[in-house]
């Protein structure tokens, strides 16, 4: 396989000498230019203008069911001539004929007075999240967790299919924020801390959603849209929306990298990031967002604001005197549309500020073809609606199927003392904790409705933990007594109520094991804040009075992210995070703890043991340094719960015969690394080959470590495979201080398991 992503050019290229991220389709440019003839300067900027969907809708329901409202419609699509809708109706999930029928009249409407159609917009970020009786997949941390990119492409092309039936071309995903600060309230959308990972889940999604076209996207498909561009998953304080500072080198590097070899790969739409990054707001960053997005990668695709973002400038951020500038600095840096996302007065603002010559015509011009180019593409202009009476597989088996899949390879075993999994039949089981018997916390936010719901006419035909370990191992053999339950008001999802701790510990006493089921409820986005990421202590007392009894414990984390579990560790025999597995995710974990199937999982980000040593794989020597002599005697040793890529199985695996194919390599070259991984053990299993580089000196303090690629094979008790990867060794450079790609002469370690080899790059080059 091929381990290598494509180097971000440097600051310096120029479109002129860049070849086109995606190829020009020169039967849609023609039909651009046809339709710009005829447009007003109002209808330009009425197509760079997405309201939510409650700005058409009516106040009142037609039976039961939300409904539009002709004259909001009217007024929305003819007089200010609005281009893109977007959300959920009434901020929950709707049946395929509701959104139909809604968008539907969308589009006659737009069809009718603008002779363009609407492009209609929502978050997918696990599958049909808004559309009831859809496909709910692992959330994307998961996605990351099972290094299976097959998997993960299915689930895209799934989630294409089951929105297209819901009559929405468009979905705001892939997620493509590193998790940096396990604070953050959002690591669970992301696929974790690995810019390298980020960017080849990324290919795979873009690929699921949109084909291999992104000029010709069919009807079972959607356009991706990229977010949060960039920096978002690292906010200094930890919390949503706050600033980040990152270095040019790191942000060169790290986080638009993940994002350029996605475009690359044909993504159709960026979503900007909604925080401040080094001191300006993204929405602003005339550099960032024209500059590396769109110059150096010479991509015609289209930049999307986040919700109500373009105010945030002026509100929020204080860099605009009013609305009025915060338009003008917004559009002026590279914003193609606005999600206003309740207001439509952004269209006559943006019209003054033309009017004025505070923004070029020809900028509108370039922004309104990005929208058309996007509606084009997706052949809306033909096929304004789809139906659902034409995805006969919508929430199908077959569907869910795939679901369950991912979920089994994506719940991570990180302890099994005393081989206490699998759970012989006949054993009687506890299953405790507040986690235990909810659809909520597995599923997460961006499920039905925006922070995720208890409420069981979405979810109640899926079985939570507790409901699949009594499938599994019988009605009789299982007890539920979670000792404490979640609150589940909005905005209290950190509290419990009913703590009775020791009704659990009186129904511990009856069976030979308990799974406890700690962690989080859902939560998303500014809601999802917190001030501290240890376990609930409620959580922890419960754990500590079970261990008390002396029976074996299987402590089950269910969250979004990491949560200190540094006491309550030990007290465990077993230890599985299964992170965010979605709706499947409760028979995954009865298939897996029964042992029906393996473990295969292994975690995307570095799981912390303390509150303020955060560290990451890619960390710099200077945090590992040995202990030093002299008057200065100390350590700097990283300190984790359990390192990324960390991952157990129920079989064994013994990586051999490492060979570089060459031991000395010129910047030109290709470098194919391979290793042999053996199954030792007796069972059947799956092994995630992840493939790091060292850089062993260089004139920029190197990362100890760099993921390069990773594959996921099967093997047989006894069966050994050659795993190889192979990459440019452009792959191995760094962007130095001054924000240029660079490889240097010197020594290089590869490493695979517990395998490394060794070899020497002959000269230098700066790109």
């Amino acid at each position: 396989m091929t381990g290598g992503l494509l180097l971000a050019a440097s600051c310096a290229n120029k479109t002129a000498t860049t070849a086109p991220a995606i190829p020009a389709d020169k039967d849609i440019e023609s039909k651009i230019k046809d339709v710009m003839k005829g447009m007003t300067l109002e209808d330009k900027i009425g197509q760079m203008c997405e309201v939510t969907i409650d700005v058409v809708l009516s106040d009142s329901l037609k039976d039961g069911l939300p409904q539009l409202s002709p004259e909001k419609l009217k007024t929305a699509i003819e007089q200010y001539r609005v281009g893109s809708v977007l959300n959920t109706p009434r901020g929950e999930a709707q049946t395929p004929e509701t959104w139909y029928e809604i968008i539907n009249g969308i589009q006659e409407a737009s069809m009718e007075y603008l002779k363009i159609p609407d492009i209609y917009g929502v978050d997918q970020n696990h599958g049909t999240t808004y559309t009831t009786g859809g496909t709910l997949f692992p959330q994307e941390i998961n996605m990351a967790a099972s290094f299976n990119r097959e998997l993960v492409r299915e689930g895209a092309r799934i989630c294409a299919y089951e929105t297209r039936a819901s009559n929405i071309p468009w979905v705001y995903n892939p997620v493509m924020d590193l998790g940096r600060n396990p604070a953050w309230s959002r690591i669970w959308e992301s696929f974790g801390e690995d810019p390298f990972i980020n960017g080849a889940m990324a290919i795979e999604m873009v690929k699921g959603y949109q084909g291999d076209d992104p000029n010709h996207v069919g009807p079972q498909s959607v356009a991706a849209c990229l977010k949060h561009y960039m920096t978002y998953g690292n906010p200094t304080s930890g919390k949503d929306r706050t600033p980040a500072s990152i270095s040019l080198p790191e942000l060169r590097e790290k986080y638009f990298q993940p994002f350029k070899v996605a475009i690359e790969a044909g993504a159709l739409s960026v979503m900007v990031n909604s925080g401040v990054t080094n001191g300006l707001p993204f929405h602003a960053n005339k550099e960032l967002l024209t500059g590396w997005l769109k110059d150096e990668l010479n991509w015609d695709g289209m930049i999307v604001t986040d919700w109500a973002d373009i105010h945030n400038l002026w509100k929020r951020d204080k860099i605009a005197v009013d609305y009025k500038e915060a338009i003008m600095l917004s559009i002026n840096a590279g914003i193609d549309m606005s999600m206003t996302p309740y207001d439509m007065e952004f269209c006559t603002l943006l019209k003054e500020l033309v009017d004025e010559g505070k923004v070029s015509q020809a900028r509108i011009d370039d922004a309104v073809e990005r929208i058309l180019r996007l509606k084009f593409r997706l052949g809306l202009f033909e096929t304004p609606s789809t139906n659902p009476k034409d995805y006969p597989l919508f929430g199908s088996q077959e569907h869910a199927m795939k679901a369950l899949d991912l979920a089994v390879e994506s719940e991570v075993l990180l302890k099994n003392e005393d081989n206490v999994l699998p759970i012989s039949a006949g054993k009687r089981i506890l299953v405790t904790g507040p986690n235990a018997n909810s659809m909520r916390s597995l599923n997460g936010g961006w499920s039905y409705t925006w922070q995720g719901t208890d409420d069981p006419k979405f979810h109640a035909q899926y079985n939570t933990i507790y409901e699949a370990l009594r499938n599994e191992f019988g009605e009789g053999k299982v007890v539920l007594e979670q000792g404490m339950d979640y609150v589940e008001d909005y905005g209290k999802w950190e509290q419990v109520k009913n703590v009775r701790i020791q009704s659990a510990v009186a129904a511990a006493r009856g069976v030979d094991v308990i799974v406890a089921c700690v962690g989080e409820n859902s939560y998303c986005e500014t809601p999802g804040n917190t001030n501290d990421i240890a376990l609930q202590p409620e959580q922890a007392e419960l754990v500590k009075a079970l261990a008390a009894t002396g029976k074996p414990i299987v402590l089950v984390l269910n969250g979004g992210r990491p949560r200190i579990v540094r006491e309550i560790e030990p007290l465990a025999k077993a230890v599985v995070d299964v992170l965010l597995p979605g709706n499947y995710g409760g028979d995954a974990l009865a298939q897996l703890l029964a042992g029906k199937k393996n473990f295969s999982a292994k975690l995307p980000y570095t799981y912390p043991r303390w509150h303020n040593a955060i560290a990451f794989y890619d960390h710099k020597p200077c945090e590992t340094v040995a202990t030093m002599s002299g008057a200065y005697n100390y350590s700097a040793d990283i300190d984790v719960q359990w390192p990324f890529g960390f991952g157990m199985s129920y079989t064994t695996f013994e990586y051999s015969g490492i060979e570089v194919d060459k031991a000395e390599f010129s910047p030109e070259d290709d470098i194919t690394v391979s290793v042999n991984v053996k199954n030792t053990g007796n069972v059947e299993g799956k092994e995630a080959v992840i493939f790091y580089s060292s850089d062993l000196i260089a004139s920029m303090t190197p990362d100890v470590l760099r993921v390069r690629g990773f594959d996921k094979v099967s093997l047989k008790p006894g069966e050994s495979k050659k795993v190889s990867f192979t990459i440019p060794a452009k792959d191995l450079a760094f962007v130095n201080y001054e924000g240029k790609w660079t490889l240097e002469a010197g020594e290089f370690t590869f490493t695979l398991g517990d395998q490394k080899v060794n070899a020497k790059c002959t000269s230098t080059v700066v790109y």
